[in-house]
């Protein structure tokens, strides 16, 4: 029987460089996707999954992000007089209870494998999660979950995976499949960034983990990958195979917006702002009148 999954590492210790000069004063994970900062749909998918313990690997400057998590009282109490009871009511979800956060620096950017590595000593011996809140996902249940209930099947570790055009696999890490089950593939190798015409396949694995402690083992090498970082896709490939804890993949169920690249973040908010009952009539007649006034233009 597989342990539970109750820890998650968030990591976020990046500098948001592609969001200058947005990034030059907040963090990039609290930038708001419609109302909402990129990491509180991180949190909220990772609480649907039954996440309670929550890693934050940061760097310097990241203040704002942790000032998020806490409680405002002074905010709270002017909501509370004027009678904003619906506005106090969207604060709980930014509240998080005390323990149940932890931060931890990672103080050289050496690559997503060196973040995760960072929060060792808070993950134990135990499984865990890793969300990269670049990747937002929309779902009607949420990605993690799905990959928990996958994963209470198949145990060893687990990335989420998606089908990616052939020229476009060098952005990603991608499986080697070795027996394809429909929704879950198992896989007998991992290739970080590889050049077009040598990918093993087009599943590419996206910011989605769930994670033997076996693989903080591999990690603690810190054997350099592609462009000389420390990759976690390199550690996680090397569960498996013979003595290895074995690696899936998880087609999951849902639209993945890249919301660490511009247009994705700008696919991802009309797509968030057309889903919300409150704004999609009016923003549905301003996207129609855009695209009529383009289209007249030409």
């Amino acid at each position: 029987m597989t342990k539970k999954v109750t820890k998650a590492v968030f990591p976020v210790a990046g500098l948001g460089t592609r969001f200058l000069p947005a990034t030059k004063s907040i963090p990039k994970e609290i930038m708001t996707l419609v109302d909402r900062p990129l990491i509180q749909y991180a949190i909220d998918e990772a609480r649907a999954a039954g996440i309670k313990e929550f890693i934050f690997v940061t760097s310097r400057g990241k203040s704002a992000l942790e000032d998020y998590f806490d409680h405002a009282p002074e905010l709270e109490s002017a909501l509370r007089k004027k009678g904003k009871d619906d506005l106090l009511e969207v604060l709980k979800d930014t509240n998080m209870d005390s323990g149940a956060i932890a931060y931890v620096r990672q103080n050289r950017p050496m690559g997503l494998g060196h973040a995760v590595w960072c929060a060792r000593r808070l993950i134990g011996n135990e499984p865990f999660a890793v969300l990269l809140p670049d990747d937002v996902i929309a779902a009607e249940k949420s990605c993690l979950a799905q990959m928990v209930e996958a994963y209470e099947q198949t145990g060893g570790n687990m990335v989420a995976a998606m089908e990616v055009p052939p020229p476009k696999a060098s952005a990603y890490g991608v499986l080697d499949i070795a027996e394809d089950m429909g929704t879950i593939v198992r896989a007998k190798g991992m290739v970080e960034k590889p050049k077009a015409e040598e990918a093993p396949s087009n599943l590419a694995v996206i910011g989605r983990y769930i994670l033997s402690p076996k693989v903080l083992t591999n990690l603690n090498r810190m054997k350099q990958g592609a462009g000389g970082e420390i990759q976690l896709t390199d550690a996680i490939a090397e569960e498996i195979g013979e003595g290895g804890s074995g690696v899936y993949g998880y087609r999951f169920r849902g639209q993945r917006y890249d919301c660490g690249s511009k247009a994705g973040f700008l696919q991802a908010t009309v797509a968030f702002g057309m889903a919300r009952d409150d704004l999609r009539d009016e923003f549905s007649a301003y996207l129609h009148d855009t695209l009529a006034q383009q289209k007249a233009a030409q």
